[in-house]
């Protein structure tokens, strides 16, 4: 099999977003870090991942600017994992998927988990690309072009 093309090297974001957080593991992670999970005892039991699994995904994303390693807000020994501004980044991306989930992924009536508004207590509304003048944008209208 021919070696991969380094994913820096990719023309495409898309590729080279999924490259970097397309692997169940550490999109997962970035799932519980936007829920508050900050510990790596704490990913682990909530992801039931092995040890060095986890510990290699929470490594790529420090690596890549995703999250950042702190001192325990409680002051203990442990270190935390926090989402950085680049991985806070990534909150549309995760709203995304549980959106396409909860729509097509689950049966009527199936118990899952909804993202709401702290303030108001409603599901937040389903996202959606728009044009300049706020209309939805369908695939059908849009194009990629390549940039020199």
């Amino acid at each position: 099999m021919p070696p991969r093309k380094p994913m820096n090297d990719e023309p495409c974001p898309v590729a080279r977003c999924v490259g970097l957080i397309g692997d169940r593991w550490s999109l997962l992670i970035v799932r519980d870090a936007f829920d508050g999970t900050r510990r790596f005892g704490d990913f682990q039991r909530s992801l039931g991942v092995a040890r060095n699994i986890l510990s290699d995904r929470l490594h790529k994303l420090v690596q890549a600017g995703i999250l950042e390693t702190q001192a325990a807000s409680d002051g203990s020994a442990y270190q935390e994992y926090v989402l950085t501004a680049k991985g806070e980044n990534l909150f549309p991306i995760v709203v995304a998927l549980r959106q396409w989930g909860e729509r097509h992924l689950f049966e009527r009536g199936e118990r899952h988990s909804v993202l709401v508004d702290k303030r108001t207590g409603k599901p937040i509304p389903r996202m959606a690309p728009q044009a300049k003048d706020g209309a939805v944008l369908l695939p059908a209208a849009t194009e990629v072009r390549k940039v020199s």
